[in-house]
């Protein structure tokens, strides 16, 4: 549902920009203590529901998602537990929220139907019935002149939905479950939403396809600002998806300036760390492939990565062991500038479990996703229209910021080694979602892509069509694809930091 403002757009970005206000604004523990039992009622004015049954469950959610945002866990229902508690420990710059980061607000979810195929009024009886000559267990019969499916011999196969001439048969699921690509979406007791943190990657497809609002990811909003406000040295690093989220007339040099003015010392692209990772891919696959490994998969996308390696262990040592562009951007970053903060700002909700591992904590400091950055843009009134353009993002090549759409990491590793071994053919195979990529994974295992490159993006779209953007998918790819063609130089052997990464062999 990207790119359409939905109620559940317009709190989830109140919730944000309140957040964020309210960071800028207070000081003292009493102040926070006092916004956040205030913030609901501000978000939700009135005494008349317009979205649920009451207003008083309208603010008990949005309470929970202002603790979410500010990084604090869910209370209990069964039990009272002031909206305030352990908010002394989230006061802290420093303070990493504790997992789980996606979150079902029990109390908000639609208790959704799962997966279920059901005949709609439109069903005309006809003569044919060729929705109960296909169904492999005989699950449908005629009764009073209509089909009818029994949900206990039901397999949900969908030939009946498919073969129906009158699209009289639907498949019903669960919006959440059906975006889940790797079957983390499960129902409790009572029928509602839960998560198997066993199998979640922290993808976020969940928390934004969720038509009640009942998903949500934890926060560091309120941490990163308690940094800005202490005097600390913070330095975004942006991620290549960024161009054109807040608007035409947010341009990267009007960027870089409008977020000086919420107190960063610096922007730099993460770009530049995509134009590294892409030699280290190259050099990895150049020495690996075939002689070591059968294929290799690209190593950028978190939730690509984790869900590999968790359903396919056999195959850990296929995924590239590479550093993430993040990852590689924030150790430049902190080497360049000793003791600074670094928070990465990006499309991905996954980013925020990659920065909490323990070999990773020291590098990224904080996370925000566009949308909680766009918050920080709210709370301080800052119209880019007025924003004078400064320094202009222009570190990174055209092959980092193809990062940020699928296929763009396999044409920048595949390109790069066609320039230095012209005659040499690699084939690339890739996918988008997480349901894709488990099928990729499925026919590697099966020895199709001996000598591969892979490239899996669990968002279908790639990075643009993150958990945290704004736009439309299809309007955010054709704009980074735009920004890509404008940069300064192509090739990642051509970027200014090209001596700090590896050469190719």
């Amino acid at each position: 549902m990207r790119g359409i403002y939905t109620p559940v757009t317009d709190i989830r970005r109140k919730v944000f920009t309140e957040v964020a206000r309210m960071s800028y604004e207070s000081n003292e523990m009493a102040d926070y203590a006092k916004e956040i039992r205030d913030l609901p009622f501000k978000i939700m004015p009135g005494e008349d529901s317009s979205l649920r049954s009451s207003i008083f469950l309208e603010r008990a959610i949005v309470s929970e998602r202002i603790r979410l945002a500010m990084g604090l866990s869910l209370r209990p229902v069964t039990e009272s537990v002031s909206a305030t508690e352990d908010l002394e420990h989230s006061v802290i710059a420093d303070k990493y929220y504790e997992p789980p980061l996606i979150n079902v607000i029990k109390f908000a979810c639609n208790k959704c139907p799962e997966k279920i195929i059901k005949v709609t009024s439109m069903c005309q009886g006809c003569l044919a019935h060729p929705c109960q000559e296909v169904c492999p267990k005989k699950a449908i019969s005629f009764r009073n002149g209509r089909s009818h499916i029994d949900q206990d011999l039901c397999i949900k196969c969908g030939r009946c939905v498919t073969t129906c001439p009158y699209n009289a048969i639907v498949k019903v699921e669960r919006p959440c479950a059906k975006a889940c690509g790797v079957g983390a979406i499960r129902s409790d007791e009572h029928g509602r939403a839960d998560i198997d943190y066993n199998k979640c990657v922290s993808c976020g497809m969940c928390l934004v396809n969720c038509p009640f609002g009942a998903i949500v990811d934890k926060g560091q909003i309120f941490q990163l600002i308690q940094a800005i406000k202490r005097g600390e040295e913070v330095i975004a690093c942006v991620a290549p998806a960024f161009v054109g989220q807040y608007g035409p007339d947010a341009t990267p040099a009007k960027l870089k300036a409008a977020m000086r003015i919420l107190g960063f010392a610096d922007v730099v692209e993460v770009a530049i760390g995509a134009d590294l990772c892409t030699v280290e891919e190259a050099n990895d696959f150049l020495r690996e492939v075939p002689e070591k490994i059968d294929w290799m998969g690209t190593s950028c996308c978190p939730a690509w990565s984790m869900m590999a390696k968790k359903l396919f262990p056999q195959f850990k040592d296929n995924i590239s062991m590479a550093l993430t562009p993040m990852v590689i951007t924030a150790r430049m970053v902190k080497k360049d500038f000793p003791g600074c903060k670094v928070v990465f700002v990006g499309p991905c909700a996954a980013k925020k479990l990659e920065a909490i591992r323990a070999d990773i904590r020291s590098d990224v400091d904080f996370v925000l996703t566009f949308e909680e950055l766009q918050g920080m843009f709210e709370a301080k009134q800052i119209d880019f229209d007025t924003v004078e353009e400064q320094d202009y993002l222009n570190e990174g090549t055209s092959a980092g910021r193809g990062f940020a759409v699928s296929g763009g990491v396999a044409k920048a590793v595949t390109d790069l080694v066609h320039e230095q071994y012209p005659d040499m053919e690699i084939q690339t195979a890739r996918a988008e979602g997480l349901r894709e990529c488990r099928k990729l994974m499925m026919l590697a295992k099966a020895g199709k892509f001996k000598g591969c490159l892979l490239e899996g993006m669990a968002c279908p779209g790639g990075c643009v069509a993150g958990a945290g953007t704004i736009l439309p998918v299809d309007k955010a790819a054709k704009l980074v694809e735009k920004y890509s063609r404008e940069a300064a130089a192509a090739s990642p052997v051509e970027s200014a930091y090209s001596d700090r990464g590896e050469s190719l062999e």
